[in-house]
């Protein structure tokens, strides 16, 4: 039956390949990015074809709450952020007032505690570019920030690189006054947002039910100081702040190809430079660089992702084909399409530093590898090490994959051991620069854990899993760095332990993900399946094992910091439980073939599985779907206890 599941679940994930080689799902999140993304073609005036319109309302329509709305998330109901931008989108986007999708929008704006002029600050900068908001409530961005000596513990280059990305951006709006008149159009939006009350610089202080994580008493009263100051910014000072942001803004659309660190920080980024009176064709290759995010098919019309996932997907596809082959597959259909992702993972590669990173102060990039195809230059830790690890996985079943050659991985490893904490830890895109105290001057108010950099469960796990590996392939005088790496990771990972036996996680959702990963880990770090710490992992596992034989989790743990068990059982968090337990327990254990029997059970006859909850999670509220994990997450579970079955019985995979 097992084998049956995986064929089908091999070929299935065989036919989602690119041409490029490469495997990507669409990671799902919200319409704010594509309401922005009106908002901008308008303040630029750079106006939508007609089809492209008519796509975008379509997505709108297909992802409306039963409410009216639409949420921060694919599980949330509406949210007074999400829904007010994709109010003044569809406005925008020619919809009249009257339309079904506007009155419904509409009233449920209104019926919120405080309005519209509750809105989250982000949401109130945004229309107050548009017309929508006063400036003066909005709380302070002085740009005057970016003037600090870097060696301030509240300078922005310490802060997480996608925060201090976009507010470098904000920044530059806020201190500019940025303020787009809608003409006619603006007129009747603030009668349709606000009625008879429109905002005053009284309603700065007013956050709705988006505002999870409201400013603390430190932030505000720097906040109130800040106000005052703002009432009459030093002029000269002012000037050379906005010119320090617009050299920032203008660096980062330069060194990433422009598309940005993501569309959110790129859209913003547009703004600035038609504020700040860039030419026409500098604004027009920008606007160009946001294409980039876009995803289109017929049934949800056009919108854009946050984030593109090639690298990511195509690594796990690897290890999911080959988890059941321990030497060459048989397959050529197989062997065709884990060559070609080789031949796209090792051209992913990053093999250059940024320039002039000291700008924007980016850290090193070489022998990275990006969450996607690495045309944006911002690789990542745990992306980097799935990468060379799948690479070395395939090297080591098929001597022909094309993987990147001993410089190449020598790079890889540097580059991952730049990225470990003091603590041991690894971080994401940087290693962190800032304290953690700097978390309780978070403005973002939706979003917990976005101001610094941490060290994360799964980047130490992943890290783990290749730093095991690539000493074996890469530069003899990485050895003994990497020896001491991989110690401090082991003890990092054994301190993280919670007392149930689970690991949390910040980029899934959420026990289970995190226990995969310090598992993965700690197993490629030599720890043997006895450890009291892999037993106690086991023991959470197996008591979190859901009647059926499957797991599942909500995304309320995220915020609750404690594992919260799900509804029905889920493919992907069952996948997940397994791998890890595959790690620890006999292949014959009741929990994993009943794990295993569950999984079969619920694949349908196209050899795939339906998830019907987010899996993915970022900054604690955002609840990503990442449509592949379906794909390759059972199929790696099954390859696995396939392979863990033929060796405890003695047979060839």
């Amino acid at each position: 039956m097992a084998e049956q599941a995986r064929r089908l679940a091999c070929e299935h994930l065989l036919s989602l390949q690119g041409g490029d080689g490469a495997w990507e799902g669409e990671m799902v999140w919200n319409t704010m990015i594509l309401s922005q993304y009106v908002i901008v073609h308008r303040v630029v005036d750079r106006p939508l074809p007609a089809s492209t319109r008519t796509e975008m309302v379509r997505h709108y329509t297909a992802t409306v709450t039963t409410e009216g709305g639409w949420g921060q998330h694919p599980d949330s109901g509406p949210s007074l952020y999400c829904t007010t931008l994709a109010y003044v989108a569809l406005r925008l986007l020619g919809l009249e007032e009257q339309d079904p999708l506007c009155a419904r929008a509409r009233s449920w704006l209104r019926a919120q505690p405080g309005g519209v002029a509750a809105i989250p600050t982000w949401g109130k900068l945004w229309l107050a570019i548009i017309g929508l908001y006063d400036h003066r409530a909005v709380n302070p961005l002085p740009p005057e920030i970016f003037l600090l000596p870097r060696w301030t513990p509240v300078h922005p280059d310490r802060l997480y690189c996608h925060t201090r990305t976009i507010y470098q951006a904000m920044a530059y709006l806020y201190g500019a006054r940025v303020r787009h008149d809608l003409g006619r159009l603006g007129e009747a939006l603030n009668r349709e947002l606000y009625g008879e009350r429109p905002p005053s610089p009284a309603d700065r202080t007013l956050l709705g039910a988006d505002a999870l994580f409201p400013p603390s008493r430190a932030l505000w009263a720097a906040f109130t100081a800040l106000a005052v100051y703002e009432r009459a910014p030093l002029p000269g000072l002012r000037r050379r702040a906005l010119s320090r942001c617009l050299r920032r803004v203008r660096h980062e659309q330069e060194v990433t190809g422009q598309a940005g660190i993501s569309p959110v920080s790129t859209l913003l980024n547009v703004v600035v430079l038609h504020a700040a009176g860039a030419a026409r064709q500098e604004i027009e290759r920008a606007l160009d660089g946001v294409e980039s995010w876009r995803w289109r098919d017929p049934e949800r019309g056009i919108r854009y992702a946050g984030a593109r996932s090639h690298s990511w997907d195509t690594a796990f596809a690897v290890e999911a084909l080959l988890a059941g082959n321990s030497t060459a597959p048989q397959d050529t259909g197989l062997l065709t399409a884990v060559r070609a992702a080789c031949s796209f993972l090792t051209a992913a590669q990053l093999t250059e530093n940024i320039p002039d990173a000291t700008v924007t102060a980016r850290a090193p990039a070489q022998g990275g590898w990006c969450f996607s195809e690495g045309a944006h230059r911002w690789p990542v830790s745990d992306c980097t090490a799935e990468a060379a690890a799948a690479l070395l996985h395939a090297a080591r079943v098929d001597p022909r994959a094309p993987v990147p050659d001993r410089t190449r991985l020598a790079q890889a490893t540097r580059f991952l051991l730049h990225r470990q904490n003091g603590d041991g830890g690894f971080g994401t895109y940087e290693p962190r620069r800032g304290p953690r105290l700097l978390e309780r001057l978070n403005p973002a108010e939706m979003f917990t854990n976005c101001v610094v950099e941490d060290s994360y469960i799964e980047c130490t796990g992943s890290a783990l899993v290749a730093l095991a590996e690539l000493p074996r392939e890469a530069s003899a005088s990485d050895a003994q760095d990497t020896a001491r790496a991989r110690r401090r990771a082991l003890r990092f990972l054994l301190r993280s332990q919670s007392p149930d036996g689970s690991w949390p996680a910040a980029w899934g959702v959420n026990r289970i993900y995190g226990t995969l990963f310090a598992v993965r880990g700690l197993h490629a770090a030599g720890l043997p399946a006895g450890h009291p710490s892999m037993r106690r992992a086991a023991e959470w596992l197996e008591s979190a094992q859901q009647e059926d034989g499957g797991w599942s989790e909500h995304h309320r743990g995220c915020l609750e910091q404690r594992y919260v068990q799900g509804g029905p059982s889920q493919p992907v968090q069952t996948a997940w439980a397994v791998l890890a337990l595959l790690h620890i327990r006999s292949p014959d254990s009741a929990s994993l073939e009943s794990g295993v029997r569950w999984l079969c059970a619920r694949q349908a006859a196209d050899g795939t599985w339906r998830q019907e909850t987010a899996a993915g999670v970022f900054f604690g509220t955002a609840m990503l779907d990442y449509r592949l994990y379906a794909a390759y997450f059972p199929l790696w579970a099954l390859g696995r206890w396939l392979a863990t079955t033929h060796a405890a019985s003695g047979r060839p995979c």
